[in-house]
This record gives C-alpha cells, sequence and structure tokens, in this order.
C-alpha cells in the first residue's frame, strides 16, 4: 500500500511539473500574398522561449539560414522568396514551424491593370475592363494560395465584392470622397433646376453683340461654372447654343468651346466634383509611399505642371481674339457666316434622359443668385475648414516663417476631406432653402431633384470603387515593383517619365472615352514606381518631388487630351448633344485643335519641365507659342 501511494505521488507532481512548463512555441506573421523577388519581412513570435534558447533558433528559407533581428521575444528577418520554397523554424532539433510557400511570379503582378487596358481596349467602356482586372487579380491570388483553378475562379469572383469592393467603402476617406461627390452632384442639379445657372448665363449673354464676344461669353461662362465638368457642358452649351445661333457662330465651334473649358477647368479648379477622386488617388499613393505631404500639397503642387489644361483654356482664348482658325473648324465657320440656317434645318439630335432631367424648363426664371450663393457657400467653406482643421498657433505667431510658408503648412496639417464634407453639405442646403423658399419648387420637387443630382454621380462613384480594388490588388501583388524592376532593365531616366505618363494616360483616355477610368488605372500604378525609380536612380527627396508632382498632373493632363480627342468620351458626346451639333463634326473639327495644344504641352512643357526648367518660365513660352501659330497657321474667319 505505501509503495502505491508513493508511485502515486511521483506521477501526480511529475504531472503537474508537465502543465507548469508549458512548451515554447511560435507564430509566423508574414504578409497574405507572397511575390516572388520582392523583399518580404517575416516576424517570428516565440512564446514561452527562455532567452538561453534564442541563439540556438535557425531559420531556413529557400534553402538559406536568415539573420535574425531580435525584440524582446519577437524575431524578425528580411528576405526575397524565389519561387516554389519551404520555410522552417527551429530550436536545435526541434521543428516549431514548417510551411511550403508558392509565390506568385512577379510579372503576374501586372496583369491585373494591363487585363483592364487591354479590356477597355476592346470594349470601349471602362466598368467592364476595370472588374475583369480585379477578377484576374483575385484568381491569381487563390490559385496560389493552392487551389485548383475552378475552385480559384469562384472564390476570385466573390473576392472582387466580399474583400477588394468592400474594404474599398469601408474606408474612412473613400466615404468621404463618395459623400462629397454626391452632394455637389446633388447641389448643381438643384442650382440648375431653381435657375440659378440660367441667371448667371442671362446676365452674361446680354454682353454678346459679335460672334467674338459671343464666343467670349461662351469661354468665360466655362471657366465660370469650374466645379462640373458635365454642368458645365450642358448648362453652357444650352443656355448660349441660342445666342451663338443667332450670332452665326458655327455649332463646331460651339462645341469646341464647351467641351474644352468644361474638363481643362474642373481638372485643375481647387473646388470640383473632380476634386475628391483626385485627393484619394494621390492620398493612396503619398501613404503608400510614406510621404510627409498631405494630398491637398501635392495637388497644389502638381498645377505648375498640368501644362495641358492650362494651355487649352489659353488657346481657345486667343483663338476667339485673334477671330482665327484653321482646319476643319475654319470651313465650318466660314459656312456658319456665310449661310441662313434655321434651327428647323439643323439635324436633330436625340438627347439621353440624364440630360433631359438636369435641363432646365423654359418657364423656370432665371435669377443668378441662386447659383452665386450655394457656389459661394462651398468655396469658402472648404476654405474655411481647411483654416479650422489645419491652423497651428504656434505656427502661425512664428515670426521667422513667411505668409505662404505658414498657409502651405495649415494645409497641410488640414484635414481636406472633413472640409470638402461640411463645405458640400452648406451648398446643398443652402440650395434647398433658397429653392423652396421663393417658391420655384415645392420640397418634395427638390428632393426629387437632389437624388436625380445623387443619380448623375452614380457611374463616377462606381469607378471609383472599382478604381481603389485595382489600386490595393496592385499594392497586394507588388505591381509597382515589377515596374520599377523594368524601368531598371531597360534604364530610363527618371526625367522622361512624365513625358511617357502623359502619352500612355492620353491613349487610353482616347480608348476608353474615359478621363477618370484613366485616372483609375493609371495613378495606382505610376505613383509608386515613379518614385521609386528617382529614389533608385540616386535622387534625394528635393529632386524627387518636382518629378513627382509633374506625374501626378501628367496622368490628370494625359487624361483630359485623350478625353478631348475620343468621339467615344462623355463629355465630348455631351457637348455635341448639348450644342446640337453633329457629333462626329464636333470631332472632326476639336481634333486638331487638342492634338496642336497636346504637342506643345508634352515638348515645351512635361519634357523641359522634368529636367528642371522653370515651370513659369515654360508656360509662358507655351503660350507664345501657340500665339505664334495661330498667327501663322490660323486666318481669319471672316475675310
Amino acid at each position: 500500500m505505501y509503495k502505491i501511494i508513493t508511485l502515486f505521488l511521483i506521477f501526480f507532481t511529475s504531472g503537474l511539473a508537465n502543465i507548469g512548463a508549458q512548451p515554447y512555441s511560435v507564430e509566423v506573421n508574414m504578409p497574405e500574398v507572397l511575390v516572388s523577388t520582392v523583399e518580404t519581412e517575416v516576424s517570428l513570435d516565440f512564446v514561452s522561449l527562455p532567452d538561453s534558447l534564442r541563439q540556438q533558433v535557425s531559420v531556413l528559407a529557400g534553402g538559406k539560414l536568415q539573420h535574425l533581428s531580435w525584440k524582446e521575444h519577437t524575431a524578425t528577418f528580411v528576405t526575397r522568396f524565389e519561387q516554389q520554397q519551404e520555410l522552417k523554424v527551429a530550436v536545435r532539433d526541434k521543428v516549431l514551424y514548417k510551411k511550403e510557400l508558392n509565390p506568385i511570379p512577379l510579372w503576374f503582378s501586372v496583369l491585373p491593370p494591363l487585363i483592364a487596358i487591354l479590356m477597355a481596349l476592346l470594349t470601349k467602356e471602362v466598368f467592364s475592363a476595370l472588374f475583369m482586372g480585379l477578377f484576374v487579380g483575385t484568381t491569381i491570388l487563390w490559385k496560389y494560395k493552392g487551389f485548383s483553378f475552378f475552385i480559384s475562379l469562384f472564390k476570385g469572383l466573390f473576392s472582387v465584392v466580399d474583400t477588394y469592393a468592400l474594404s474599398a467603402l469601408l474606408d474612412k476617406d473613400h466615404l468621404s470622397i463618395i459623400i462629397f461627390s454626391m452632394l455637389i452632384g446633388g447641389m448643381v442639379a438643384l442650382i440648375t433646376l431653381n435657375g440659378g445657372m440660367k441667371g448667371v448665363v442671362t446676365i452674361l449673354s446680354k454682353y454678346a453683340q459679335s460672334p467674338r464676344s459671343g464666343q467670349f461669353i461662351t469661354w468665360l461662362m466655362g471657366l465660370m461654372i469650374f466645379f462640373d465638368d458635365y454642368a458645365n457642358t450642358l448648362v453652357v452649351g444650352n443656355t448660349m447654343r441660342p445666342v451663338t445661333d443667332k450670332l452665326k457662330v458655327s455649332r463646331e465651334k460651339l462645341a469646341y468651346i464647351v467641351d474644352s473649358t468644361s474638363a481643362p477647368i474642373a481638372a485643375v479648379a481647387f473646388i470640383t466634383t473632380w476634386i475628391g477622386a483626385e485627393l484619394s488617388y494621390i492620398s493612396d499613393g503619398i501613404i503608400l509611399l510614406g510621404l510627409d505631404k498631405s494630398a491637398y500639397q501635392v495637388f497644389l503642387n502638381s498645377l505648375q505642371y498640368s501644362f495641358y489644361p492650362i494651355f487649352t483654356l489659353g488657346f481657345v482664348l486667343m483663338l476667339i481674339v485673334k477671330k482665327k482658325d484653321f482646319g476643319p473648324m475654319l470651313k465650318a465657320e466660314r459656312q456658319a457666316r456665310t449661310e441662313e440656317t434655321d434651327e428647323e434645318d439643323r439635324p436633330r439630335v436625340h438627347l439621353p434622359q440624364i440630360v433631359k432631367e438636369i435641363e432646365v424648363g423654359g418657364d423656370v426664371k432665371g435669377r443668378w443668385y441662386n447659383a452665386f450663393i450655394p457656389v459661394m457657400v462651398v468655396i469658402w467653406g472648404t476654405m474655411a475648414g481647411l483654416a479650422y482643421t489645419g491652423f497651428d498657433a504656434d505656427i502661425w505667431h512664428d515670426t521667422t516663417l513667411k505668409t505662404s510658408t505658414k498657409l502651405s503648412i495649415i494645409v497641410g496639417n488640414a484635414d481636406s476631406f472633413k472640409a470638402l464634407l461640411w463645405s458640400s453639405l452648406g451648398g446643398v442646403l443652402v440650395a434647398l432653402v433658397l429653392t423652396t423658399a421663393q417658391k420655384i419648387l415645392r420640397l418634395k420637387e427638390a428632393i426629387e431633384g437632389l437624388v436625380n443630382g445623387f443619380k448623375t454621380m452614380f457611374s463616377a462613384v462606381l469607378i471609383l470603387v472599382l478604381a481603389w480594388g485595382i489600386a490595393r490588388i496592385t499594392q497586394d501583388m507588388h505591381t509597382a515593383a515589377f515596374i520599377t524592376e523594368l524601368m531598371r532593365h531597360i534604364r530610363l531616366s527618371p526625367q522622361w517619365i512624365p513625358a511617357l505618363t502623359f502619352v500612355f494616360s492620353a491613349m487610353i483616355a482616347f480608348s476608353t472615352g474615359s478621363s477618370w477610368g484613366t485616372m483609375a488605372i493609371i495613378y495606382p500604378l505610376i505613383l509608386p514606381a515613379s518614385w521609386h525609380i528617382s529614389m533608385e536612380a540616386g535622387m534625394d527627396t528635393a529632386r524627387a518631388l518636382p518629378i513627382f508632382y509633374n506625374v501626378v498632373s501628367s496622368v490628370l493632363a494625359g487624361s483630359v487630351l485623350g478625353d478631348h480627342i475620343s468621339p467615344i468620351s462623355d463629355t465630348t458626346i455631351l457637348s455635341s448633344l448639348a450644342s446640337r451639333c453633329n457629333h462626329m463634326a464636333h470631332v472632326r473639327t476639336q481634333l486638331p485643335y487638342a492634338l496642336t495644344v497636346g504637342g506643345v504641352a508634352l515638348f515645351a512643357g512635361t519634357i523641359p519641365a522634368a529636367f528642371g526648367v522653370s515651370s513659369w518660365l515654360l508656360m509662358i513660352a507655351g503660350f507664345v507659342l501657340l500665339y505664334l501659330l495661330i498667327k501663322n497657321k490660323g486666318k481669319k474667319v471672316d475675310a
């Protein structure tokens, strides 16, 4: 009996000892997506590992022992995974972790955006192109996680929605962009329906007494309605058409002026329906690169390189002032001056439903202040919001800093998304009060108009969501690293990246007819790649930033150029519709002008600016060159 009790006590105490001495283990943390040849950081979190055994830890990856950096109970190492290989973590002879890794080949990372581009070229449609690019990417990810091809197809299809689209919508900044875009769309609809836009145009149209003054007022209106290219096109085109018809200005010239002021001014103005998307793409890029800049700062600095939009606005004005044209436009203008053409003789153009919903009824009285006040609320509200969210008393009272530097720091520290949301909501509420208080529309009708304004932004929101998904999958698959490697092999100088970006963006926008879709495809690829290439070329931050700003503006400028020369572009089509101009006649007469300005912007602006020539000097030189081209090549319309 004594022996039995003794044995029981021995077994019991040894069991307690084993329970108290918990065996050590390791938790391995690495990116969910592994891409070959890309540097990957792996962290090893050890549990209950005695300090005395740290030197006995060995990590084998790809047949090579890895050097570990310790911080408390966590060890990290950086390696490049090549093809299929084994990762093994051991302490002495005890294996704690063993797994076969199957990294995605680096060149696969370019497939999602490449498929999106090819689909856009084939289908001439950006929504399906972005979706297919995203679908191809998710399928590749699941295939390299070890699933069969058919299972990967199903999982990839579902991941488009439950992973990438959902993550895009769950991002706070992304939601801010969506809400801001919808609010601006709603405000534009309200100030159109309440006669605000009509009132502003009516006042200015009184000063149109000749073909030149009529074109100038049209151009001026295009600048004043800067916050939305659709509103600009539809309002200016529809309102000024009777005036320009009376003054014998060709419908082709009206469509050109409308088209060449709407997108360019919306692309570079501070408060527009474009700014949300632009800030979103820029913000994603600078967060990825870890730059100490705000999206608004980058946007403002990039404006000095926006040669094509700015040159286009000046080129239109010079054509008007000099009363000259060339190419097919000259023939159209001379024909309009000499022929008597009534409204009934004009070709009939069938309007889509969206245009009819935004058009102003003939019985609506024009009241300029109904547009002016809400727009001012948005403009000044945004400025106030930026000042409020970014103000720092210590910086403002620092006498060693210039006022411009203080303002730049305040804007850089500001929460631009909050400022845009506050101001756009204020603009909508003011427009709603003005519309109902004057009994122009009943509250129910005003809300219906507001909702119709929201609907006009749906396509833009859908493009944004798909674009954010493409941006994330290119980040997961390290597409920027592939482009960087490619550029390194061909030894491309960083100074040529802005020019290539401009041309490539123009080609994509021409093929898709969408400047927004082009920005969605190009921005996530080129921003990280251009920065990495500049760094690997030995540039410091001060030298790389001007090229980065140039690339930011080149995507936007190239998108607008491609949009102008594309017969399937939304703004090109809307310009034809609003001006009641034959669509292909508009495309044919605008094409030489857009390509002329695009060539000057590229060779006299983007390229020399990338090599360090002052952008302000290039602006002057570009305008001089365009003036000389008009003077020497253009001919008087009234001759």
